[in-house]
């Protein structure tokens, strides 16, 4: 299980330690655009009906455009009993930050 105060938590992508679960719960076509290499793509829309593809044995960093819909699934993912961390600045904050961004088409990737 995890500690109380690792719930609800927040981080900055500039502070994103390496190697975590990412989880981008944006829409296709910001998906498409731009997105971490590593990270892992489910819709907030899809999220309730694919969270059994979660680990339940690590925290999951949540990230969208801006935090806002991040902080959602935050909270969804915590009230079904994972570990779950917004992403406070998405990825807008992650491109400010000049962390590695890929895209879907091979294009320069670009946050929509």
């Amino acid at each position: 299980m995890f500690q109380s105060d690792d719930v609800g938590s927040e981080v900055m992508s500039a502070d994103l330690p390496a190697g975590v679960f990412l989880l981008d719960v944006r829409e296709d076509d910001e998906w498409a655009a731009g997105h971490a290499p590593d990270a892992v793509h489910v819709r907030l829309g899809e999220l309730g009906a694919r969270a059994a593809e979660l680990p339940r044995d690590r925290a999951v960093y949540v990230i969208c455009r801006t935090g806002n819909r991040s902080a959602y699934a935050t909270q969804a993912l915590l009230g079904g009993g994972l570990q779950a961390t917004n992403v406070a600045d998405g990825m807008i904050g992650w491109a400010v930050a000049a962390r590695p961004m890929v895209s879907e088409d091979g294009g320069e990737p670009y946050v929509a």
